[in-house]
């Protein structure tokens, strides 16, 4: 399965379905805490997973042994979910949902307490890890990812140098001017939608954040009109939008290939994707499987500064939390430390670690020459915002939405783009009175 998972963030598919309200959860709650003596944790743990590649060619199986040189009496089942969302909900319905699994988009964070047992609290573990926050539920933490990931453009260096571009852009103006110049001065398609996959049109919404370097970014889709001018989420749609009018893309985006798109982009023949930190690894080995130099995958941010600087958010990828109902809930608590702490998972997939005080990955050493600065952004209304997508019904981790303005952007859908973005803002405006907010 390819990591198209990372595009949920936690943010999810956005809550296009109701939560589970079954009897598969405890309403008190219970905590896993940290084992103390490895030689008293025993038991057989399931671990749920979207990785089925990983099970597939025995890397989880690796992670595992390792883990059990620590914790020799427990034993490590693994079951990967293809459909992973659309299973898991179901199972909630039950007790019977793995002894750690991925947090499905689909649960409300409010519920988290009856589905999951507590990590402990976020004081004490904010200040060893990342994305605390986007789990905790009444100062208590209920899950944490192991790898975080940041958006931005995977692209071909040899071909931008080839179009006489060295610098990355600093405005959205550049970037068409650059992708113009792709056009111009090579033979390569100078941005990829993958519209037909859909899925990855999602990862715009990812530039929430970046174009105003804003920790608040959640705060303001919450509380403001997320494509009022100037908006993050409005600046990355006009590009997005003006790519397309522009005719630098793909000629038929309906007949667009994500596997393709990895070896045809190490190749040259595609210049650019915006996609996310997650994707560099696939590409590289596209690249390393096409008999090209994996070298030439690049990895850039959003063409926006703040004070003269770019601005990258980290994210994380799905949270890893342990059944409340779970028999053995300190092997399971074991087996999340150990995974998190101790395992190679980030960096095997040269992803950004949770750990606060992990160097970032080699990948990222030109986003640290060129002083990009990080940000986390706050997920305290997050909640709030997915309840706003679903009620509006825009769906801004949904694909329509983007695919929509492709096809505006490209004449096969009649308005306009200011009328598109009006029709949003009342969308979700109308929500927010609804809801009080």
């Amino acid at each position: 399965m390819n990591r198209r998972h990372i595009l949920a963030m936690v943010v999810g598919t956005a809550l296009l379905v109701p939560a589970c309200t079954g009897t598969g959860g405890s309403s008190k709650g219970a905590d896993a805490e940290a084992p103390t003596d490895p030689s008293k944790v025993s038991g057989t743990i399931k671990v749920l997973t979207v990785r089925t590649d990983l099970i597939q060619d025995g890397t989880l199986k690796r992670y595992a042994a390792e883990f059990g040189k620590t914790y020799p009496k427990v034993k490590v089942e693994f079951e990967g979910l293809t459909d992973y969302e659309a299973e898991v909900k179901i199972r909630m319905n039950t007790k019977n949902y793995g002894d750690v699994l991925l947090i499905p988009a689909v649960i409300k964070k409010a519920d988290y307490p009856k589905f999951f047992a507590s990590l402990g609290t976020q004081e004490e573990r904010g200040e060893k890890y990342r994305f605390t926050d986007f789990t905790t539920v009444d100062g208590k933490v209920y899950g944490q990812s192991p790898v975080g990931v940041s958006p931005g453009f995977i692209y071909n260096k040899r071909v931008w140098r080839e179009a006489g571009v060295t610098e990355w852009p600093t405005t959205p103006a550049e970037f068409l001017e650059d992708l113009k110049a792709i056009k111009s001065k090579t033979d390569a398609v100078p941005y990829y939608t993958n519209f037909a996959a859909g899925w990855t049109l999602t990862s715009w919404t990812y530039v929430n954040g970046s174009v105003h370097c804003d920790p608040k970014a959640t705060d303001k889709l919450a509380e403001g009109d997320p494509w009022a001018k100037g908006a993050d989420l409005r600046v990355g749609d006009t590009l997005l939008h003006d790519t397309v009018k522009s005719g630098l893309i793909e000629k038929d985006p309906t007949t667009s290939n994500w596997e393709e798109s990895k070896p045809r982009t190490a190749k040259g023949e595609i210049a650019t994707q915006w996609l996310g930190t997650w994707a560099i690894v696939q590409f590289q080995d596209a690249a390393k499987k096409a008999g090209v130099n994996p070298d030439d995958i690049g990895f850039m941010p959003f063409p926006t500064q703040v004070d003269g600087k770019f601005c990258a958010v980290l994210s994380p990828d799905y949270n890893q939390g342990i059944n409340v109902n779970s028999k053995h809930k300190a092997a399971a608590r074991a087996w999340i430390d150990w995974f998190t702490d101790k395992s190679t998972y980030a960096q095997d997939n040269l992803g950004i670690s949770p750990l606060k005080s992990a160097p970032l990955p080699e990948v990222m050493k030109p986003y640290e020459e060129a002083g990009v600065k990080f940000i986390e952004v706050d997920d305290a209304k997050g909640a709030q915002v997915k309840q706003l997508d679903s009620d509006s019904e825009v769906g801004i981790y949904a694909p329509e939405y983007r695919q929509n303005l492709v096809d505006l952007a490209r004449g096969s859908r009649k308005g306009s783009l200011d009328d598109f973005f009006a029709d949003l803002s009342k969308r979700w405006t109308d929500a927010q009175k609804n809801l009080g907010s």
